[in-house]
């Protein structure tokens, strides 16, 4: 009898980390349909979920978009009940009042649902209301940069480093773009400082850090020395 019992135990903590499992699933799912690669998203949601910490780099993309906030709420306190249930499920066992129809029949309807998630209709339907929601419910200032400022595909932030052998250093940054160039420096940091003001009237000096915003594609044309310098530096880093 005592084998049995053991088994029954197996058995029940087997379909609650099933249950787990889907959740996860089901928070990966919502976290890359605000626009986080499914690798992050599973990562994330992973992390927050066992209450571990998300200290990597991609944290800074769930804390600064305000659907994310919400769906790692969700997980950091699931988490927390998630315990609380394993420890029940014991106590449980010491008292022999299993109920594993119970916690199956859980497993089946949210594993219906995460079906039902994945299917393009549903895939369409919750962009849309996300998308709705960031625009109705929060001004531009509470949004990442991306939902403010990436209208088209091609549309492109990122800070560009002015590095020594840059062919732009001394030149005025009025002379560095035509007319027709959908390439713009919104401001440079140099040093301490953020210059926004006059600044065609600049001259580039190394050492500089553009802010430059426009077509992703025109800015890897026109900047790609700088680019592939950038992302030399950044591996050399990690």
């Amino acid at each position: 009898m005592k084998g049995a019992d053991v088994i029954v135990e197996l058995m029940l903590m087997a379909v609650y980390f099933i249950f787990i499992a889907i959740v996860i699933e089901m928070a990966t799912t919502f976290l890359c349909l605000t626009g986080l690669s499914r690798e992050v998203s599973r990562y994330q949601a992973i992390s927050m979920l066992t209450n571990t910490g998300f200290t990597t780099d991609e944290a800074k993309l769930i804390l600064e978009h305000p659907i994310r906030r919400k769906i790692s709420t969700f997980l950091i306190l699931f988490g927390a009940f998630s315990l609380a249930v394993v420890i029940s499920i014991l106590s449980t066992y010491l008292s022999d009042d299993l109920k594993i129809p119970e916690m199956a029949a859980l497993v089946v309807l949210f594993s219906v649902f995460l079906l039902l998630l994945k299917t393009q209709r549903a895939t369409n339907v919750l962009k849309k209301k996300f998308s709705s929601e960031m625009k109705d419910h929060y001004d531009p200032e509470e949004l990442p940069i991306n939902e403010v400022l990436y209208v088209n595909e091609d549309d492109y932030f990122t800070d560009i480093p002015i590095q020594e052998g840059s062919s732009y250093i001394g030149k005025k940054l009025a002379d560095m773009f035509s007319e027709n160039e959908d390439v713009h420096v919104l401001f440079i940091k140099r040093g301490e400082e953020a210059i926004r003001k006059n600044l065609d009237e600049e001259h580039v000096q190394e050492g500089d850090l553009f802010f430059v915003y426009g077509s992703k594609k025109e800015m890897m044309r026109k900047f790609q020395h700088e680019l592939d310098y950038k992302e030399q530096h950044r591996h050399h880093d990690s």
